[in-house]
């Protein structure tokens, strides 16, 4: 089967990009005989954009100036209006595409080919307050029109389809949860890994954050909570990697810059801005453990990056956050800086033996999970198309 792709996210949402990236490479590593990924990006796409697609195992590129920036508004309102973008739709066809994969987009209801909707989360249902009016506004409209459309929709974990299901009552009967996985490609030694966390000048216990800098990812809480311990006479580093801006609140980084500053934890709270990627495996493979205080997750990326690793975690009590994670990592509760305090300081940090097991058994169970992930998106393609002829 041949299945269409395009671009998800971008320099706002690293983590859709990630995700798509992430996606090819399971179906180019272990299902190469059953799918083959054709990945559509608009010709003024740079190299740099594509440059992580171009070496997926199996994947095929075609560039056209169908999906240009200048052209996506015509796109979609002929999707809403007329019921298909007609150019996009024969060059699909030209391409023998037998499924398209929708996210971010809406290809309309006479698109005549099977297409699966993928719903990341519904922030904007949970977290309204977070969005401008306009905002939610577009969130909403196109979720509501792949409803619409009959789409199979997929979800990343069974906390959002429970979630579409509720917001969404049609979608009932034509939703799949899809766990998503990562693996490492290749080995990442402790003391590699260490000579990294030196380099950032981290001391030899850190928590790790690697997260953007929203609103809803909770730092406030983080230093809330180092406030607490200080008043106790303890000491917690974490180091804060992202992107230092809020596209929805860009008030929000200037007001959590101004105060750590203003109650002097600096040191205890360390924001090391973008880093490589290769940089933020290495501090999840040394540190002491990750911490993902958010508010709200899909299918937490970063979760899942630790878990491939073996690295100990700290986790906001988010029903998502124990669905990926079970007993395996230790919860707080995400509005309370003392829960989150008290979780710093019972934290028990892993010796060098528990360290290398942990590592090791994490490797293998997460090229196991990748292999479920791919085998598990290839029979919603095939029961997509299935439908469809039926």
């Amino acid at each position: 089967m041949r299945v269409a792709f395009t671009l998800i996210g971008g320099k706002n949402w690293t983590g859709g990009r990630n995700y798509l990236l992430n996606l090819l490479t399971a179906l180019g590593q272990h299902q190469r005989d059953r799918l083959t990924p054709v990945l559509f990006v608009g010709e003024e796409r740079s190299f740099d954009d594509i440059a992580a697609f171009v070496v997926v195992p199996g994947l095929e590129l075609v560039k056209t100036p169908l999906l240009n920036a200048s052209r996506r508004t015509i796109s979609l309102l002929q999707a809403m209006l007329v019921g298909c973008d007609v150019s996009l739709r024969r060059l699909f066809e030209a391409q023998r595409i037998d499924v398209v994969f929708e996210a971010a987009q809406f290809y309309g209801w006479r698109l005549n080919i099977p297409a699966i909707a993928w719903m990341p989360d519904f922030q904007h249902k949970m977290l309204p307050h977070l969005f401008s009016r306009g905002g939610w506004w577009k969130r909403e409209i196109g979720f509501r029109l792949q409803v619409a459309s009959g789409r199979m929709i997929m979800l990343s974990s069974n906390d959002a389809r429970h979630a579409c299901e509720r917001y969404y009552p049609s979608t009932q009967g034509r939703t799949r949860t899809i766990h998503f996985a990562v693996a490492t490609s290749c080995e990442i030694s402790y003391e590699e890994a260490r000579a990294v966390a030196d380099s950032y000048g981290l001391p030899p216990h850190f928590f790790y954050m690697p997260s953007q800098f929203w609103r809803h990812k909770n730092h406030e809480l983080v230093l809330d909570a180092l406030q607490i311990l200080r008043q106790r006479g303890r000491q917690v580093v974490v180091a804060a990697s992202g992107k230092q801006v809020d596209s929805r609140d860009p008030k929000y980084f200037p007001k959590l810059l101004a105060k750590l500053q203003r109650t002097g934890l600096e040191d205890c709270f360390r924001m090391l801005g973008m880093i490589p990627y290769s940089h933020l495996l290495m501090l999840m493979r040394s540190c002491t453990a990750l911490l993902n205080p958010s508010l709200f997750e899909g299918w937490s990326t970063t979760v899942e990056e630790a878990r491939s690793l073996g690295t100990p975690m700290l986790l906001s009590d988010l029903e998502v956050h124990r669905e990926q994670m079970g007993d395996a990592a230790v919860y707080f509760e995400r509005h309370s800086a003392l829960s989150l305090a008290d979780a710093f300081d019972a934290f028990e940090p892993l010796n060098e033996f528990q360290r290398m097991q942990r590592y090791s058994d994490a490797r293998e169970a997460a090229i196991q999970r990748v292999e479920q992930y791919a085998s598990n998106f290839v029979e919603l393609v095939e029961y997509s198309k299935q439908i469809q002829q039926t």
